[in-house]
């Protein structure tokens, strides 16, 4: 069973008590970082939605939100939670074209094994509109680990940024935190933002 399989079998099980963890406050900041670099009432996809907490936050503000999930129980919970369509699909899965402004996903490509996720970056680069912005989040780390049931790809912040510059994306913003949660001390994250190049628009006729 691949790290993405056994990540989702995890939240197939566990989706409430997640939900009930992660649902709420959070990640405004983020957001704001991610949303400096989206039109406003934009196209917005939030890629592995989890409880659906961004996806409402993109909705009540204003902009058009899209979401999906790898866990079909998470998908129900989060169309529940935020009012939107949640589809149920994974990262090598999606089959979007040049649809979005933004593609946020927050801590949900750090289930993916190393080898797919350039698919999965590739997958996200062709769903962005050329000029559209991309926000990712990893654990801050140096290699793969199970941890609780679930496979994470950890990242430091030269990795992510050699990780997305190799996919083809530009770099606009790239950070490091702690988690802010208490029951998380000691434990730090790595994120971007980068964008779908322009130079991928097609020449005009």
């Amino acid at each position: 069973m691949t790290g993405a399989a056994t990540s989702i079998g995890w939240y197939d099980a566990n989706a409430e008590d997640f939900v009930e963890r992660t649902f709420g406050p959070g990640m405004a900041v983020e957001r704001a970082r991610f949303l400096a670099h989206v039109p406003r009432g934009g196209a917005v996809l939030d890629a592995g939605c989890g409880s659906g907490r961004d996806a409402l936050a993109f909705k009540e503000a204003g902009y058009a939100a899209s979401a999906f999930d790898g866990s079909a129980r998470l998908a129900e919970i989060a169309a529940a939670n935020s009012g939107l369509p949640v589809r149920h699909l994974t990262f090598a899965e999606m089959d979007w074209d040049a649809a979005f402004d933004g593609v946020w996903a927050c801590a949900t490509l750090l289930h993916l094994a190393p080898a797919d996720l350039p698919g999965a970056l590739a997958n996200i680069r062709r769903t962005l509109k050329p000029g559209g912005a991309f926000y990712c989040s990893f654990k801050e780390g140096p290699a793969q680990r199970f941890a609780n049931g679930r496979h994470f790809t950890d990242m430091t912040l030269q990795s992510l940024r050699a990780l997305l510059i190799d996919a083809g994306f530009e770099l606009l913003d790239l950070w490091d935190g702690d988690d802010g949660r208490p029951d998380h001390a000691g434990e730090r994250w790595v994120s971007a933002v980068s964008r779908r190049p322009m130079a991928d628009a097609p020449p005009l006729a």
